[in-house]
């Protein structure tokens, strides 16, 4: 079965992104639980926690589809020791905060060389900094998304995320969010039917179905290959409806939290109709 839902506004308290969720009829939705453009946040109180949970239970999607983000100021492959640790200081209160709201997952971009180190060394320390973070912490997996590859960001190539999950020790609470957007404007085709059997082929044989904890279904505004990354309204962008069409119709995107992160979010109602009628 599909679970379609879309980042749902969390303005008010996190209470209210499962009612923000069911306004537009998704099974299932992504949330930041604090502000995503600051370090620091106010606890959760009590009273937000029960009222997520109550809300959560009322709109009946279950805790398996909440998909919520992190911080994008968060590197955890950060290449200064200052940058570093207060990175990973950030990502255990976001993964501590999940905790709190009884979240299973966790979705994060994983970091940026900022052009002082090699990929490879990144890409170590976002492994070192999972681990220290699920060290610490119980019951919530690190997903991985797959990103543009814009400026000396980390993630671009499936290559990249396997070599963080091969440097995770608990391989159980890792796992992957494939963006539609990311992985067009990161070099893999996805407009017809054939280049996407030959992408998530890729994928497969690079990472595997069986890290797949989420998807960011959107449009792309640039072009193949182009590295930037700017979404669009689905079947208004590079991409076109044969991904969505193709995703929708394969069990191996079964189960999991599929989540628009689309422009225009006045549509996102249809977006969702529109994908499940496929």
């Amino acid at each position: 079965m599909k679970y379609v839902g879309a980042h749902v506004s969390a303005a008010g308290g996190v209470q209210n992104a499962p009612l923000n969720a069911q306004a537009i009829g998704a099974k299932a939705f992504a949330l930041f639980t604090k502000n995503q453009r600051q370090w620091r946040a106010k606890p959760l109180t009590t009273e937000a926690i029960d009222a997520f949970r109550s809300n959560l239970e009322a709109v009946k999607i279950d805790t398996r589809y909440v998909l919520p983000h992190d911080s994008y100021l968060i590197n955890l492959g950060h290449p200064e020791p200052e940058g570093l640790e207060k990175s990973r200081h950030a990502f255990l209160e976001e993964v501590q905060r999940c905790e709190q709201l009884g979240l299973s997952l966790l979705n994060f971009h994983p970091g940026a060389t900022l052009r002082k180190i090699s990929e490879t060394e990144s890409l170590r320390l976002v492994a070192d900094s999972i681990n220290w973070t699920l060290e610490q912490t119980h019951g919530v997996t690190a997903v991985i998304e797959n990103t543009a590859g814009q400026g000396s960001t980390l993630g671009y190539r499936f290559e990249h995320l396997a070599e963080i999950i091969d440097q995770v020790e608990d391989k159980s609470r890792v796992g992957v969010c494939l963006d539609t957007c990311h992985t067009f404007v990161a070099g893999y085709d996805l407009r017809t039917a054939e280049a996407c059997s030959n992408t998530f082929s890729q994928f497969e044989s690079i990472v595997g179905f069986n890290y797949l904890r989420g998807m960011h279904l959107n449009d792309s505004k640039p072009d193949l290959g182009a590295r930037v990354d700017r979404h669009h309204s689905l079947g208004q962008g590079k991409l076109g409806w044969e991904v969505f069409r193709y995703i929708m119709r394969d069990k191996r995107f079964n189960d999991i939290p599929m989540v628009l992160e689309t422009i225009d979010e006045t549509i996102w109602a249809e977006e969702i109709a529109a994908l499940y009628a496929f």
